[in-house]
């Protein structure tokens, strides 16, 4: 099995599901069987890039967020970059992301996943899938692709959305001071939706996490932040509860 053609179908069925097609409906909307679908998302077949073009339309993707894809590292090639400290957070390959949008009155989630066997300019390769909506309420997908930096206590991504490189977003958070299931960050860059400069208070995690109300709520700026936020004339997130 080819493990690049492997990679491309994991993300067709992933925003399959996400969208909640079944194999038959995507199948019929690229003109294809469903057996040679089902192939598809196992990489038994590979994919010409005609279908691939007409896949990225029917999951209503962008072309390269499903054909950006990487051989596995040989096995000469040159050792990751180890994170600093024992933190869980620092040794993570997968992280998971979430902030409340109040334009859409939402909870936004994505994944970040980092590529300690790629390096550029020496730092570690990262990529971050966000599952946002548009103003219609349709939902999609955008795909960003960047690097992570470690320090003591921050860990610094920085992420291009493949479809725009305008838009350039940095996202820093905090190395917990003590073992919990999730670290405070700040979001900061161009929104997508409107082209505007905005930053927002977000959580990462280990796992991912139900959007219960407690968990919501943590996303929240809270009246106490407000107010110290108008007293500094700045926005910051620190590592405190």
């Amino acid at each position: 099995m080819n493990d690049i053609s492997r990679q491309i179908g994991a993300r067709i069925r992933a925003r399959r599901r996400e969208m909640g097609m079944t194999l038959q409906q995507l199948a019929d909307a690229i003109h294809k069987s469903r057996a040679s679908m089902s192939k598809y998302e196992t990489g038994d077949i590979v994919l010409d890039v005609q279908t691939l073009y007409d896949l990225s339309k029917a999951l209503d993707m962008e072309l390269s967020q499903l054909a950006d894809c990487r051989p596995p590292e040989p096995e000469h090639a040159a050792p990751a970059l180890q994170a600093q400290g024992g933190s869980p957070y620092f040794q993570a390959d997968r992280l998971y992301f979430y902030f409340y949008d109040g334009r859409y009155g939402r909870l936004k989630d994505g994944v970040i996943d980092i590529h300690r066997g790629r390096l550029i300019d020496g730092d570690c390769e990262a990529t971050l899938y966000i599952n946002t909506y548009t103003p219609s309420g349709r939902s999609r997908g955008i795909y960003y692709k960047g690097t992570v930096v470690y320090s003591d206590m921050l860990i610094r991504f920085s992420f291009v959305n493949q479809y725009n490189r305008l838009e350039e977003d940095l996202l820093y958070i905090f190395n917990p001071l003590e073992l919990r299931s999730f670290t405070e960050g700040l979001l900061c860059g161009i929104s997508s939706a409107d082209l505007m400069p905005c930053a927002f208070k977000c959580l990462v995690t280990l796992t991912p996490q139900e959007p219960t109300e407690d968990f919501r709520r943590r996303l929240m700026i809270t009246r106490k932040e407000m107010q110290r936020w108008q007293k500094l004339n700045m926005w910051i997130v620190d590592n405190r509860d």
